[in-house]
């Protein structure tokens, strides 16, 4: 079992920057796959990014590749999305998710509350 509490939502004008914090409690942590997705008012959830267990290997969503990173510290049991050059587009409830890697695909089996990030132009 893990739980996820994502934090550092916030409003912030375009061209700002923002850090999200994923703070997972559970002994699998370290060995899950973690991932960013996001849901805009009236859209669906999409995905943004994900990070292996060892965080050498990284995916990012086309819409926000060059400036979003993501990054773990297994340590303290956390994964970070590093947000910059935001958009008014970015603007969505970000959530974090925790899953397993399998068959070449990720399953995504744990998921956090979510964390509202709003753009203003």
């Amino acid at each position: 079992q893990v739980q996820l509490v994502e934090s550092g939502g916030g409003s912030v004008q375009a061209g700002g920057s923002l850090r999200l914090s994923c703070a997972a409690s559970g002994r699998t942590f370290s060995s899950s796959v973690m991932g960013w997705f996001r849901q805009a008012p009236g859209k669906e959830r999409e995905f943004v990014s994900q990070i292996n267990w060892s965080g050498t290997n990284t995916n990012y969503a086309d819409s926000v590749k060059g400036r979003f990173t993501i990054s773990r510290d297994n340590a303290k049991n956390t994964v970070y999305l590093q947000m910059s050059s935001l958009k008014p587009e970015d603007t969505a409830v970000y959530y974090c998710a925790a899953g397993r890697w399998i068959s070449g695909s990720t399953t995504y089996d744990y998921w956090g509350q979510g964390t509202q990030v709003t753009v203003s132009s």
